[in-house]
């Protein structure tokens, strides 16, 4: 048998939890649910693992070199660990809840797993919350999405929040409308999202001129609009443009504290997203806190697409910039003491701390266990 030193170490992109940190992440978990519901959105609590094409149906796709896969010894059938929990929540809503009212209003949290970790995000297991807004595809059910988002951070004390808009659409509907072929189209989807000028440079015409303006456009979102209205886009493209648009007022209307910015042109990472995405970020945090845009789901009964916008929340990076709520102050209850009265030293708002045998210092055994407070002589003290 290994000895404690080697079980405990963990794989690369793995760690334990310990308190006070499992606490505290715990606690803002149950801060964002109650935002959540607070809305009017129902907790959902899918399986942590499902047959293998479940979640990779439709946009889980994009997932499938991210997913473990196991083979399940009952059914002889392969199963995945879920990457993504916005999946298995488009899956219920299809399925489960196809009969139910529209729009759908679904939240969730719980523990995903990936293969690899990236640059910014090395974790490989990390908590995941968000919702779903399913059976509404208009610039009022994205508003709502982003704006609860936002209200979730900050009730966890989120500060400095922005969120990028971009539209994965719109380059592929650009090109189309340029009459450009699938491989210049690919080309040029890279080189918008590698920010490489010198890429674009080599596309001549309008379609360069177009392209160009696309990257310089980026920035803060009223300037990037000016920027892109400027550009006199064709009629598709430009309806696209005018939804963004639509969308930012609404927004600056409703929560005008909200940082804005947009790039156009941006694309990985949304593959899946049939309308307006959107990335969360603070101002002091380190890597993006949630993503969040449009996409659609199929529907079991009728077979027809539906409309949804949703958010992911990702604990990990929320957790460097989050406030958790203070833990209750620990009460050391020295050996002897009836149980009885735990319940109501409980009720003052302590966590109560037992002493399981005589202490020959009551208060050496207190700070030995963090206890700030001690109950003797039937009173509350404070621990020097």
């Amino acid at each position: 048998m290994a000895d404690y030193s080697e079980r405990a170490l963990l794989p690369e992109g793995f760690h334990d939890d310990l308190p006070p940190e499992a606490e505290g992440e715990a606690s803002v978990i149950a801060a964002l649910l109650a935002r959540f519901q607070a809305y009017g959105y129902g907790r959902v609590a899918p399986p942590l693992v499902e047959f293998e094409d479940s979640l990779l149906a439709g946009s889980g796709k994009t997932q499938s070199r991210q997913m473990f896969r196991l083979m399940d010894p009952v059914s002889q059938r392969m199963m995945g660990i879920r990457t993504d929990m916005t999946i298995q929540v488009a899956r219920i809503a299809a399925t489960r809840l196809a009969a139910s009212p529209r729009p759908l209003r679904l939240c969730y949290a719980g523990q995903v797993l990936l293969v690899k970790g990236g640059q910014i995000r090395s974790e490989r297991q990390f908590g995941q919350a968000g919702v779903e807004l399913i059976g509404v595809g208009s610039i009022e059910a994205d508003a709502e999405v982003l704006l609860l988002a936002a209200d979730a951070l900050r009730a966890v004390g989120v500060q400095g929040l922005s969120a990028d808009l971009t539209v994965p659409s719109l380059v592929p509907v650009l090109a189309a409308e340029l009459g450009l072929p699938d491989v210049a189209a690919g080309q040029i989807r890279a080189a918008l999202n590698a920010k490489d000028i010198g890429q674009l440079q080599s596309i001549e015409g309008r379609a360069g001129e177009i392209f160009r303006g696309l990257l310089a456009a980026s920035g803060e979102a009223d300037a990037a609009l000016r920027a892109l209205q400027e550009l006199q886009l064709p009629a598709q493209a430009a309806a696209i443009v005018a939804e963004l648009q639509g969308l930012v007022t609404r927004v600056q209307a409703l929560s005008p504290d909200l940082v804005l910015t947009i790039d156009p042109g941006e694309f990985r990472g949304f593959e899946y997203k049939a309308g307006i995405a959107f990335t969360l970020f603070a101002a002091k945090g380190r890597g993006e806190l949630g993503r969040g845009g449009r996409y659609e789901i199929t529907r079991a009964d009728t077979g027809a697409a539906e409309a949804a916008t949703g958010v992911s929340l990702y604990l990990d990076s929320l957790m460097r910039v989050a406030t958790a709520p203070d833990m209750a102050a620990k009460l050391y209850v020295p050996h002897g003491t009836a149980v009885t009265l735990l319940a109501g030293l409980q009720d003052q708002g302590y966590r109560t701390v037992r002493g399981l045998a005589p202490e020959a210092d009551v208060r050496a055994a207190a700070r030995h266990l963090g206890c700030g407070y001690i109950y003797a002589d039937e009173r509350i003290t404070l621990l020097d």
